[in-house]
Order: structure tokens, then sequence, then C-alpha cells
């Protein structure tokens, strides 16, 4: 497998403020109307799983495998031809200082991985810097 990490985040909330909105993907329902329309659509959630269509890969399914109050919660998809595994680590500095982490590993077959290893990271990079900016105390 071949794994992607981002840099790690300061988010200025609470840490089991941030789990719990990071762990009910439905709360991402608020959030519907910032996503990029010319590359994500038709993006559906619940509690447990989120859905959306990416062009030119098709439709992608993430669903929540595990919790670990406030430290850890684990991703597995759905619908591709290959099994991406992603979890978010939260590490508690202060009352206000929530530290987080995005690892994620992909099954790649060796002839893909050329060219998808520069998007993986650089979507790693992107989907940590929206996670930390999240207006978590309004959501």
């Amino acid at each position: 497998m071949t794994e992607y990490i981002s840099e790690i985040k300061k988010i200025p909330h609470p840490d089991n403020l941030v789990f719990n909105i990071l762990s009910d993907l439905g709360k991402l329902e608020l959030l519907k109307d910032r996503l990029p329309e010319d590359k994500i659509s038709d993006f559906m959630c619940d509690e447990n799983s989120c859905s959306f269509s990416i062009d030119p890969v098709g439709r992608v399914s993430f669903v929540i495998e595990d919790r670990e109050p406030n430290k850890t919660i684990k991703f597995k998809s759905k619908g591709l031809p290959f099994v991406i595994e992603a979890w978010i680590q939260l590490v508690s500095k202060s009352e206000d200082d929530t530290r987080m982490k995005l690892t994620l590993r992909a099954d790649l077959n060796p002839f893909i991985k050329p060219m998808v290893n520069k998007p993986m990271k650089e979507g790693v990079d992107k989907i940590s810097d929206v996670i930390a900016s999240l207006p978590f105390d309004e959501l």
C-alpha cells in the first residue's frame, strides 16, 4: 500500500467538538455549498458514510469503519477499482488547540501509481486544509 500523510494542522477548537463533527458525516451536508462544483458533484452523506462523483473517476463512497472518541476516525472507500483506507488522528494540545493529521493508504497497481501519485498527495493536503478551516463551532 502507498501511504500519503498530510502535514499536522492546528484546529482552534476543543478535540471533543472536532471529533463530534468529523465522526458524524451527516453534518457535512451543511458544507455542501462550499464544494467545488466543477470537481465534485452529486454529494450525499449520512452519519456513517458519504458519497460523491468526481470527474473522470465516477462515484466514490467512504464509510466510517471505526471511531475512537476524540482520537481517531477510520474510513474505507467503496466503488473504486482500488482500496483506499483513510484516518484522521486528533491530539489535544490545550482547550482550544487540537492537532489533526490525515493519513491515506491506497492499494495502487504499479501502472496506476505514477499517474495518481501527485494528485493523491495534493488531495490529502487539500482535504486536511479544508478540515482544519471548518467552522466547527457553527456546525
